[in-house]
């Protein structure tokens, strides 16, 4: 393949509980651009739903019966391009998940003799960034030439599953993602130490009754006005205070559920109660997080601040941290997703191991195995 032709990438991801195929058309090393072919995306929200949460067990089931149905329906929306790259997730993430995606890459690309990019499933949020404005011809941000210049960068990545921050500090790691060189193009300035911003959220759900996941069904709930002064409710905001980049989230859930059952019967089914603590707790979320991105920035001279994750989606924490970007930090750039690509899917998966292939870190499926605590 040479590097100044268009490739076909196809994407795999199955790191948590959607099973994700994507098929992209990939050209130009100097001006990367992206075309979309497919992006299909399997959810398991039903199965997992009576459970609050997602049951590795079913996961990994439902990912081996979904997988071959998502690739045909991915393949035939693409039209059956030739494939020329297979690009895996390969972790951080549920394990048993994790082993479906890369044995059923591994299985293709020995049949058709093909080599595998490995991608970090955190890196690759990163990259959903890239996706909408690098397929855009009319926006010369995203050359080569002038993509350096959103470096070094502070990325608020914030999910389900996980919420660091990290200083990226350039676009294209020097090795694959087991070498010490690539990691050299990230430092985690700071991560959960205990629930993630995302996995709190579905907590305080099922305290209050509400649906699976959570942190959608709690911005909704969020949006209404509490006017009622019986209603407002003041929770705790975990470490904001603190020096360091870390975030604690289990108090936060724990706080709402003392509230919660100090709580009169009525109170508890009450539609103003349920609301008002919605809109307290992602605030609280929310607080912390822009807090800790903008101390970040502000102390690593960041020219970017970038935003991905299942979480990035939620729109209050979209525009609070964009206007505090613009209030405090008037010259930093500030990046987020398609609210489309926060939440796990193929195609970023796809973005990322173009720009890992562009750098040669291409491997044997022999060399490919899942690793759930893979870092970046």
């Amino acid at each position: 393949m040479k590097k100044n032709n268009k490739i076909i990438i196809l994407a795999i991801e199955t790191s948590c509980d959607d099973t994700c195929i994507a098929l992209l058309e990939a050209k130009d090393q100097l001006k990367p651009k992206f075309k979309i072919l497919s992006n299909i995306v399997s959810s398991q929200v039903e199965v997992h739903k009576k459970w609050g949460g997602v049951y590795p067990t079913l996961a990994k089931r439902e990912h081996q019966k979904n997988l071959p149905k998502v690739f045909k329906k991915a393949m035939e929306k693409a039209k059956n391009p030739k494939i020329d790259l297979i690009a895996v997730t390969v972790g951080p993430g549920l394990e048993p998940c994790l082993w479906i995606g890369v044995n059923f890459a591994k299985d293709l690309a020995q049949e058709i003799n093909l080599p595998i990019v490995a991608i970090n499933h955190i890196e690759a949020h990163i990259f959903a960034n890239f996706i909408k404005k690098i397929q855009d011809t009319k926006c010369p941000l995203f050359t080569h030439s002038k993509i350096r210049v959103l470096f070094p960068a502070v990325c608020l990545v914030v999910s389900g599953g996980h919420t660091q921050l990290i200083l990226m500090k350039n676009y294209r790691a020097k090795g694959d993602i087991s070498s010490k060189a690539h990691y050299r193009n990230y430092k985690i300035l700071g991560e959960t130490r205990d629930d993630a911003a995302g996995e709190c959220l579905d907590k305080v759900a099922r305290i209050l009754g509400l649906s699976y996941p959570g942190g959608p069904v709690i911005e909704t709930e969020a949006r209404c006005r509490i006017k009622d002064k019986k209603y407002r409710i003041q929770l705790p905001r975990p470490m904001i205070s603190q020096k360091n980049y870390d975030f604690s989230f289990s108090g936060l859930k724990t706080a709402v559920l003392y509230h919660f059952k100090n709580q009169s019967e009525k109170d508890r089914k009450s539609k103003k109660y349920t609301r008002a603590m919605c809109k307290e707790v992602q605030q609280a979320v929310i607080d912390v997080l822009i807090r800790k991105t903008i101390k970040a920035a502000k102390d690593y001279k960041a020219k970017t601040i970038i935003l991905g994750g299942g979480v990035a989606a939620n729109r209050e924490l979209r525009k609070q941290l964009q206007e505090k970007t613009k209030k405090e930090l008037p010259n930093t750039k500030y990046l987020t997703p398609d609210t489309y690509y926060c939440t796990d899917n193929a195609a970023m998966v796809g973005v990322a191991a173009y720009f890992s292939w562009l750098k040669g870190n291409i491997k044997s499926w022999k060399k490919i195995k899942a690793d759930a605590n893979l870092k970046i």
